[in-house]
């Protein structure tokens, strides 16, 4: 059985290959039961939470990733979150890789939001602003400019000198103009994606701010209270998700409009079911917004594991 680490698992995860295998995957479909949620009691400490999400394809593979959430691993100045995904044979049920889940999650991440944007933003655009300076800032940088000719990126964080920094390493190792804007909504105001990965739980995006013809790509918030744009941002976009099922039940930036009234269920164009599937054709003018919002999938891991193995499988038996 392989192992990959953190660092092999990014190597064999380059992200013109995992968005067209996040393609596949979302056109032909795969099992993908609801995921596991288990409270752990911890001695002394707050509780932990156990999360376990399967996915397979029949005959072919099968994994599940098992994150771990402890909180009061903060207190030690360790990371509260770990993860591992276990890749098996669909036909043996024999382990095929034990593939690492942070590095997996950070990329599959990142290239379901530019598959997404494949299909939503504008063919022609050229600036990108990124939201946030933690861990998926700089994989969606990345995954964006894979998938369009980005010439500039804005990097906007609510410590600029974090921001400098990052713009910094980012422009060196991918080799972009990446400039660190202390103003939010200029930063906002020039982009043709305004991709926001954050850990907010009130708006930081104002629909007003949006120009017209941009594409706006939510990620970070993963719970019914967070929220990183406003209602405008809704009534002024055509709305598109990762998943029905996920989205809109998991993100605020879509429960909280839909119990105010500002988005109704219908108004929900697509998924990436749909969108794969040529069942929708995405954005349909350059003067449209258009807004997507991601919460993860099963799917999407089994995807990544899937190539992360099949390309280490090469590289060991090379």
């Amino acid at each position: 059985m392989l192992q990959l680490s953190d660092t092999q698992t990014k190597n064999a995860l380059p992200f013109q290959p995992l968005v067209e295998a996040l393609r596949t995957m979302f056109r032909e479909g795969c099992e993908m039961p609801v995921r596991h949620h288990h409270t752990m009691g911890v001695p002394d400490k707050a509780d932990a939470t156990l999360l376990l999400m399967p996915a397979w394809q029949s005959g072919a593979y099968f994994g599940v990733k098992l994150a771990s959430v402890f909180p009061s691993n903060a207190d030690m100045g360790i990371p509260a979150v770990s993860a591992t995904y276990l890749l098996s044979d669909g036909t043996t049920g024999a382990p095929l890789a034990l593939v690492d889940g942070g590095e997996l999650t950070a990329r599959r991440t990142a290239a379901a939001s530019a598959l997404a944007a494949d299909y939503l933003a504008r063919k022609d655009v050229k600036t990108l602003t990124m939201v946030g300076t933690g861990r998926l800032s700089a994989n969606l940088v990345e995954a964006h400019c894979a998938t369009r000719q980005i010439e500039t990126v804005y990097l906007w964080g609510r410590n600029f000198e974090k921001a400098q920094e990052n713009a910094r390493d980012l422009s060196a190792t991918l080799g972009l103009n990446v400039i660190a804007e202390q103003s939010l909504q200029k930063a906002v105001g020039q982009a043709d994606i305004v991709s926001v990965a954050t850990l907010s739980n009130a708006p930081l995006v104002k629909g007003e701010w949006l120009p017209e013809g941009c594409h706006l790509d939510l990620v970070g918030g993963f719970t019914p209270n967070m929220r990183e744009a406003d209602d405008t941002a809704i009534t002024r976009s055509r709305v598109f998700v990762d998943t029905r099922a996920g989205a809109m039940k998991e993100a605020g930036d879509l429960t909280i409009p839909l119990a105010n009234g500002t988005l109704k269920p219908e108004d929900v164009v697509a998924d990436l079911y749909d969108l794969t599937r040529g069942e929708n054709p995405g954005r349909t003018s350059n003067q449209e917004i258009t807004f997507f919002k991601s919460v993860g999938a099963a799917l999407e891991d089994l995807a990544g594991a899937i190539l992360a193995y099949e390309n280490s499988k090469e590289l060991h038996s090379a």
